[in-house]
């Protein structure tokens, strides 16, 4: 069977190429094609499009960017409409995929979507439209189930996919000596992936540094940014690592981290954090009336509590990102009793599987 699959981001990328690697132990005629990265092309999909040219951020950076937007939207079209797929399977990035959810249900396709849009966050009555578009819903942590009960919508969790790609993950034994690291206790930064938003968070984590001076500084980049784009944060006492946060974080002793799939990622490598967001002000403005939820932190809204310090936009400053920051270091009580709500969360998350029972619930779904 043929399988068109959109990933907007470069954690859907990831996921998107496990599920890829599952759908294809379920099916071995299948022929895909998608809107990924590099780990969906490694799996075996054919990449009509690159994720980095669709990374866009915030409510205003979205609306400046509207006809490129929707140019992209025409071309995706376009792209499924050639391909005539058995199943399109849209990967969270819900601005974009539940266009495309909605046309292609009326052009009479099947419909999947792993990771769903975060619709419990804000415009909640958009769970009504994935109800009305999508054929199979599957969801990857516990509360969505209950949440999208009260639309009477029966959706499908499938354990949580950070699981897969963790376990996966081999540690490079050499990873200080590689990169030329010295045997120094590491605080990471994790800036995200965007080029606007890591511009944004990493002037701020940087000019902590001269407070910590028994550790050393090291930034997860990615491959997407080139390093002339880093180069203005770097200096002898901050390094720079590319597509490595995994052994970044395995070798880690605490952690600053854009809102994300980040935070979640560094709980399950039991790394204590402070989660950093900050948006343009009209941006954040709008979000603050739309978001209904408590928490911004994946870590949080699972935990249903505050486990994680998170600070936003205008508390998003040197003086309380040095101050939180040392509330998390060893020896203090702060850090103890993170770790200890990690283990929860982790319980609550499920085990290893997701990608595997997802690819394969969608061949069987097809099969019928």
């Amino acid at each position: 069977m043929k399988y068109f699959i959109i990933a907007g981001e470069r954690s859907g990328d990831l996921h998107g190429s496990n599920l890829i690697k599952a759908i294809k132990r379920a099916d071995n005629s299948a022929l895909i094609r998608a809107w990924g990265g590099d780990y969906m092309q490694e799996a075996g999909a054919e990449i009509s499009k690159h994720y980095r040219e669709l990374a866009f951020m915030g409510f205003i950076e979205v609306l400046l960017n509207l006809p490129k937007i929707l140019g992209f939207i025409t071309e995706c079209k376009n792209s499924i409409t050639q391909f005539q797929p058995d199943a399109i399977i849209l990967i969270d990035y819900a601005g974009f995929n539940m266009r495309i959810a909605k046309w292609a249900k009326k052009e009479g396709y099947k419909v999947y979507y792993y990771i769903s849009p975060k619709v419990w966050a804000w415009n909640q009555n958009r769970a009504w439209a994935l109800k009305k578009s999508i054929d199979k819903l599957f969801v990857i942590f516990p509360f969505e189930v209950e949440f999208f009960k009260k639309y009477n919508y029966e959706v499908e969790f499938v354990g949580n996919p950070l699981f897969d790609a963790i376990a996966s993950f081999k540690p490079n034994p050499q990873f200080l000596e590689a990169n030329g690291l010295e045997q120094k206790k590491i605080i990471a930064l994790l800036p995200g992936s965007r080029k606007q938003e890591v511009e944004k968070m990493l002037e701020l984590m940087v000019s902590i540094k001269e407070q910590f001076i028994d550790y050393q500084f090291v930034i997860a980049g990615v491959s997407n940014l080139s390093k002339e784009f880093y180069q203005k944060f770097l200096n002898k006492n901050i390094s720079i690592i590319f597509d490595q946060t995994y052994d970044l974080l395995t070798h880690s002793t605490a952690a600053l981290v854009t809102s994300g799939t980040a935070t979640l990622e560094t709980a399950l490598f039991n790394v204590p954090q402070v989660v950093c967001y900050k948006s343009s002000w009209i941006s954040y403005k709008i979000a603050k009336q739309l978001i209904k939820v408590p928490f911004i932190s994946l870590v949080n809204l699972v935990a249903q509590k505050e486990v994680v310090k998170e600070l936003i936009q205008d508390e998003l400053n040197s003086e309380n990102l040095a101050s939180e920051l040392k509330n998390i270091l060893p020896n203090s009580v702060f850090r103890q009793y993170q770790m200890l709500d990690y283990k929860i969360i982790k319980e609550n998350l499920g085990t290893i599987g997701a990608s595997e029972k997802t690819g394969k619930r969608i061949v069987e779904l097809l099969s019928k």
